[in-house]
């Protein structure tokens, strides 16, 4: 699942990245305020780190001409200690959540853990597809209470799908989702890792809508 972290400090910025990678996400970065914002108005993310201090372009004139434009990925606000009154305006203008700087960075990806799991619609880090079981907080599958090892990029497509509340998702929409801007991989990329993802959970686990794409939980037509 990716994630934007629209952060100008490259220090912080790597390591929320490094962090998220190893939680399971794909990070990518933006580095100024009109990047962020461009970034997040054409581009799908399933969730956006924004400091509400980016030169060019503030965190808060982002997160409102996103919300005016109807883009409503998920958003984690970072302030600095005392802005009270910007982390009050960002959350009427539409984010999801806060963190005040300094902070720890297995906070800011529980949070984000928190706020995509909210976004799908689940109260629990345990999300249950059929007698399969999905725990997004320590990225553990298992079916029949029989754990299954996964590979990174597996496990992102089985989480993306999870959170998409049973609704059919197209094959562009997976690449989007679990592949960088410019990657550059054959067409069949995403029918190889559905393939693959068969294999280990069970041929009954993903479906395939013809001509839509694929359904988690679905009996193949």
């Amino acid at each position: 699942m990716r994630i934007l972290v629209a952060e100008d400090d490259r220090r912080i910025a790597e390591s929320l990245g490094a962090a998220l990678s190893a939680a399971g996400f794909l990070a990518e970065y933006a580095k100024d305020g009109e990047d962020a914002w461009f970034r997040g108005d054409t581009e799908k993310f399933d969730a956006v780190i924004l400091d509400l201090g980016l030169p060019t372009l503030d965190g808060l004139t982002i997160l409102k001409r996103w919300r005016r434009a109807g883009r409503n990925a998920p958003v984690l606000i970072l302030t600095a200690r005392g802005q009270w009154d910007e982390r009050v305006e960002g959350i009427e203008s539409g984010a999801d959540d806060y963190v005040v700087k300094p902070f720890r960075i297995e906070e800011v990806v529980a949070r984000i853990r928190a706020i995509v799991r909210r976004a799908g619609g689940f109260a629990s880090s345990q999300i249950e597809i059929g007698k399969l079981v999905l725990d997004t907080r320590m990225r553990q599958v298992s079916r029949e209470g029989v754990p299954i090892v996964l590979t990174p990029q597996e496990y992102r497509l089985l989480a993306f799908m999870a959170h998409q509340g049973g609704r059919v998702v197209s094959q562009i929409e997976i690449t989007e989702h679990l592949y960088t801007q410019d990657f550059e991989g054959g067409s069949n990329a995403v029918e190889v890792l559905v393939g693959r993802l068969r294999k280990r959970l069970g041929a009954d686990i993903i479906a395939t809508r013809r001509g839509y794409g694929y359904i988690l939980g679905g009996d193949a037509p």
